[in-house]
């Protein structure tokens, strides 16, 4: 607590927060419409960069996985790998992809793809080595090869929770697509950036309503895509 100057009492000044917040009302929604342009923006990046993620990770994941990997040399290569790439926060990749493809949400797509590649790729790693070992050793020994036991035995196991974990990522690829948006990614995150930087709070009031409104729509459509597979 004294490291991070933990300090209750300087919540004293709160009144000055409260003046501040009343600047933010009433929303200004004279741009609604460019406004729900840069949210559909975002939208796409944390949809696409999370869903390829998911693709790549996925065929990883079987590799990253001890009861699934070829070997203990590949085995703990994939392991390393991807606590390096998990390691990394979107916004180094994004600030290392923005100087060689240039501004916009390309860049901000692959950076999300890559981080979620090392998340997602250990998290259904995990899945893999906690899944029932029965229906894998069913089908090989009916004479089924060992990938073929392994994708169509462990995977539908385990799917409803890489649904979940997808969705999850994909809600955190949103406010990740935000911080992306102030250094230049695009989408709603660089209209908060500016308005904020141009003091016109009640626009940014907006901004942060559209926001939690997304945020919001993808886990209750998350929780229902959940439930209709399990």
């Amino acid at each position: 607590m004294r490291l991070t100057e933990f300090d209750l009492s300087k919540f004293k000044d709160f009144r000055n927060m409260i003046h501040f917040l009343s600047q933010w009302f009433p929303m200004d929604t004279s741009n609604l419409s460019g406004i729900l342009q840069d949210s559909l923006l975002t939208f796409a990046m944390a949809f696409l960069g999370s869903f390829l993620g998911l693709l790549i990770a996925l065929p990883i994941s079987f590799i990253a996985a001890w009861n699934t990997a070829p070997s203990k040399f590949l085995y703990h290569i994939t392991r390393f790998v991807l606590s390096f790439v998990r390691s990394i926060p979107e916004i180094v990749f994004g600030l290392v992809l923005l100087t060689t493809l240039g501004l916009g949400p390309f860049p901000a797509v692959l950076a999300i793809m890559l981080h979620n590649i090392g998340v997602l790729g250990k998290l259904i790693g995990e899945l893999i080595e906690a899944s029932d070992p029965g229906p894998q050793e069913a089908m090989k020994a009916v004479g089924g090869k060992k990938w073929f036991a392994n994708l169509f035995s462990i995977l539908p196991q385990i799917w409803p929770n890489v649904l979940s974990n997808y969705f999850y990522r994909f809600e955190v690829a949103v406010r990740t697509s935000l911080i992306l948006g102030f250094i230049g990614g695009g989408g709603i995150g660089q209209r908060l950036f500016n308005d904020f930087k141009t003091f016109q709070y009640s626009s940014v009031s907006l901004d942060v309503f559209i926001i939690m409104i997304m945020v919001i729509a993808i886990d209750l459509f998350g929780s229902y895509v959940r439930k209709k597979v399990i």
